[in-house]
């Protein structure tokens, strides 16, 4: 369980420093991913999830 709030903590530290960074461009993908179709960010996440799950396993062998 201390890995997944590791996890969950280390995301919104990513998040917060692109925001932080880049604001503007974080901004311009926000407007982009408004206009992205549904299935499209699903695949997206979908793939996303799949190589974070990879890199994990990875990492614990």
């Amino acid at each position: 369980m201390n890995d997944l709030w590791t996890g969950a903590a280390l995301a919104l530290v990513l998040e917060g420093v692109c925001y932080a960074l880049m604001p503007v461009a974080m901004r311009r993908l926000a407007g982009r991913m408004a206009e992205t179709p549904p299935e499209r960010l699903r695949w997206a996440g979908l793939a996303g999830a799949c190589i974070g799950v990879v890199l994990v396993w990875l990492a614990r062998r």
